[in-house]
Parts: structure tokens; C-alpha cells; sequence
């Protein structure tokens, strides 16, 4: 017999209780007892065949399914079709130097599958031929090379997990809070398994010329999308990575080729990359002077900020995820720095007044991003709920009010102030600011 979801909501209701949030082992004895009670079940208020059928006899039991290579590459359940890629038509002149957001509010764990990987073109999405792709380094190196991608694929191989987070992301909160939801105020970030190579390798390849202190690295794209790089960074930690979650690079993520810079800006994450020029000085070009520029209280520029600080944000619940009425709720959220791995993240129901430590979910991983969650037992009273994350360096995710005091209102980039969330009496939610 099926369990009555009349009577299971009931024993949520039950156990909940007050509103107030619980230890791990007061969840776990609650989750026993609901199970316990599930198993027993009651008699169904209506005659619903549904209902009163195992789940063996379900249509879909009763017959036999698709073959083999029905979907030859696989696709999510028809039902899961709403969870996609959006973006906001008006935040840009065209779709072709637009953003595509990440349905953070769908996903579990820390991997954001390839279909769901936000993107982000300044001159669209150029589909290019690897076997006529090169790339070009050059510069100030001992021996120039012009690689093909059978060249690249031969070197030795790595892999690692890292987020990318585009500096825009929350920037349309900077002044007070706008678009109420998860997907559209955080959903440029997202983080992937990289397969490819070290630069640092390829770099030893073509042998740096002692002078050279910087790295100018381009892509293919029609915008011929460039950054500057400190040579340090790219020997420390950047791949040219060729693979994604165990497949090609998809075309909007720069496919054949892309660089990652591990916990930096998402623009220095160069798609179909083809360039790489050493020199002695940066290049100021367009992306530095103009347009990925933080501003001062005073309107100067902060210049050269590439490194994104710890932020966090809870994902459920959230405007698209709302409260189904009083009882037991697990608190999940993510959390991710650029300067390495999280250390600790709080959570808040009252807007900050109190707070208590949330459970980290293995791996915590440098410069990825971090699972947490807490069990919370809510009575149906309105509450604010957000957190703060704590990286290793003791870096604490501040508030907007902090963060106003010291880059002004009039940034677009690289908000990382703590997110809060109404929850109303009638378990809606939505983006609001405190004071």
C-alpha cells in the first residue's frame, strides 16, 4: 500500500515543532520517525487507483521501454525540461555578446553538467574546425611554436575540478535588489572537471625569456577576446584544457580549446584560445581599460582585479524554490572562493542576528565550489534567511553595506556580499537587502 500523502504531511507538520534549526543527530531521529511512519502508512482518503497500487503496477511497468540507442547521446527526463540555460533579454544590445545563466536552483552537488554551464560571448559563438585550429605562442620565448590540437593532445594530460564565476555575477544587486531569483542574481558561476594541459608545460616547451613578466592570452572568437595574465599565475596553476566533464569542450564553452585560470574572473578564462604573446608589461587593452573595470567610492579604477573572494549563496530555499508549508526542510546552499578552499559556512535564519556553522559535503575542493547544508524545522513565521562563507585565509563574505563602504554603489562587478531571502508566512520567497 502507498503511503497517504495526506497523513505525510501531517507527521512533517507534527514533527516539526518550532522554528528553530536542528543538529544533525535531532534530524536524523526525525527522519527515522517519518520513515517509520511512512512505512505504516494509513488508508488513503479517496479511492485513487494510484494510490492503492504498488508501484510495480504503474503504467510504465506494464510494458516494454525504449531500446538502446533510442537517444544515442542521452538527454534528461522529459519532465526535467524546464531546467535550462535563461537569459534576460534586456541586460544586453544582442544575444551575441549576451550571458546565459545557470539554474543553480536544479542542480545537485558541485558539478554543473556541460548543457547547464552558464555562458558568457562578446561576439557570439564562433564553430570552428579543430583540425584548422592552431595555437600561437610567441613573444618573448626562446622557441616559438604554432600548435595543431593533435600536437596539444600529445602532451602530458591533467585533470581538476574548479569553478568559474563571471565577475558580473549580482552585479545588478549592487545598488538594491533586483530580479527575484536564484538563477538570474547568481547563476553566473558554475564549475566543471578540466582535462588538458599544464601552461606551465607548454611554456617550458617554447622556454621564457627571462624579461618576459606577463602573458597575453586571445581567443577566436570574432570580439578576438583578450586579457592580460602575470607570468606567475600562468606557471602556477592554468590549464589549456580540451575536455569538460569527461567530453569535448561543447562549442559555447570554447571548444577545441580553453583557458582556465583557477579562481579568477571568468573572462580571463580564455575560449577558443589560439594566442598566447609573452611580454615585459601588460597590454592594456579594451577588456582592461573599459569594460571589466572595478570603480572606487571616488569613481577611480581599482585596475587589474582578477581574483574572485569567497561568496555563498543558499539555493533552497529561493524564489523558484519555495517553502511547501510548515514542517521539516534541509537548508542547501554553495560556496566558493578564489583563494582556495572553504573553510567554514554560517547560516542565518534571522537576517544575521544569530548564526550556526552548516555541514561542508566532501570534497571540499581548492577554488571549487563547496556543497553545505543544514536541517531546519520552520513553524510557518516569516524569516530571513542567507549565509556567510569563510575561506582559508580568513576571509569573511561580507555584507552589501560593508562592501558599499569600500568600492561605492556604481560597480557592476564582483558583488560578493552575503544574499538574503524573505520567507514569507505563506513559504514564498524572495530577494530583499537588509540595512
Amino acid at each position: 500500500m502507498r503511503p497517504d500523502p495526506l497523513r505525510s504531511k501531517a507527521v512533517l507538520s507534527d514533527l516539526a515543532g518550532a522554528d528553530a534549526p536542528l543538529g544533525r543527530r535531532g534530524f536524523l531521529r526525525l527522519g527515522a520517525a517519518l520513515t517509520g511512519s511512512l512505512a505504516i502508512g494509513g488508508k488513503p482518503a479517496m479511492a485513487d487507483p494510484m494510490q492503492e497500487a504498488p508501484p510495480a503496477d504503474a503504467p510504465w511497468s506494464q510494458s516494454i521501454g525504449a531500446g538502446v540507442v533510442d537517444r544515442p547521446y542521452g538527454r534528461p527526463a522529459d519532465t526535467e525540461a524546464s531546467v535550462i540555460r535563461r537569459n534576460v533579454p534586456w541586460l544586453t544590445a544582442s544575444a551575441e555578446s549576451s550571458v546565459s545563466f545557470s539554474p543553480l536552483q536544479d542542480l545537485h552537488g558541485i558539478i554543473t553538467p556541460n548543457g547547464l554551464f552558464f555562458e558568457r560571448h562578446h561576439a557570439g559563438r564562433p564553430d570552428i574546425d579543430p583540425a584548422q585550429h592552431r595555437l600561437m605562442i610567441h613573444g618573448l620565448v626562446e622557441r616559438p611554436l604554432l600548435l595543431t590540437m593533435k600536437d596539444i593532445l600529445r602532451f602530458p594530460s591533467i585533470s581538476r575540478i574548479h569553478f568559474i564565476e563571471c565577475p558580473a555575477n549580482g552585479g545588478m544587486n549592487w545598488r538594491a535588489a533586483q530580479m527575484n531569483s536564484l538563477q538570474f542574481s547568481h547563476g553566473m558561476v558554475s564549475c566543471a572537471e578540466w582535462i588538458g594541459v599544464k601552461l606551465s608545460t607548454l611554456l617550458e616547451e617554447v622556454g621564457a625569456k627571462k624579461e618576459a613578466k606577463w602573458a597575453m592570452v586571445e581567443g577566436a572568437d570574432g570580439a578576438h577576446m583578450n586579457r592580460s595574465l602575470p607570468l606567475d599565475k600562468c606557471l602556477d596553476d592554468c590549464l589549456v584544457v580540451y575536455a569538460q566533464n569527461g567530453e569535448a569542450l561543447r562549442p559555447e564553452q570554447g571548444y577545441p580549446l580553453r583557458l582556465v585560470v583557477p579562481g579568477w574572473e571568468g573572462n580571463v578564462n580564455i575560449k577558443w584560445l589560439r594566442r598566447i604573446k609573452l611580454g615585459d608589461k601588460p597590454w592594456h587593452s579594451r577588456e582592461e581599460t573599459s569594460k571589466y573595470t572595478d570603480l572606487m567610492p571616488d569613481g577611480t579604477s581599482r585596475g587589474f582585479t582578477w581574483l574572485i573572494d569567497a561568496k555563498s549563496v543558499i539555493t533552497f530555499p529561493c524564489p523558484e524554490k519555495p517553502l511547501d508549508g510548515p514542517g521539516l526542510y534541509e537548508i542547501r546552499g554553495l560556496a566558493w572562493t578564489g583563494n582556495g578552499k572553504v573553510r567554514r559556512v554560517d547560516v542565518s535564519m534571522d537576517g544575521g542576528v544569530d548564526w550556526q556553522s552548516a555541514r561542508l559535503h566532501e570534497p571540499v575542493l581548492s577554488k571549487a565550489l563547496t556543497k553545505f547544508t543544514l536541517p531546519w524545522r520552520w513553524d510557518g513565521r516569516p524569516a530571513l534567511v542567507a549565509s556567510r562563507v569563510i575561506d582559508e585565509t580568513g576571509y569573511v563574505q561580507p555584507t552589501i553595506a560593508e562592501l558599499r563602504k569600500q568600492r561605492g554603489a556604481n560597480s557592476v562587478y564582483h558583488n560578493n556580499s552575503i544574499q538574503t531571502w524573505q520567507v514569507k508566512s505563506d513559504g514564498s520567497v524572495f530577494n530583499v537587502q537588509l540595512a
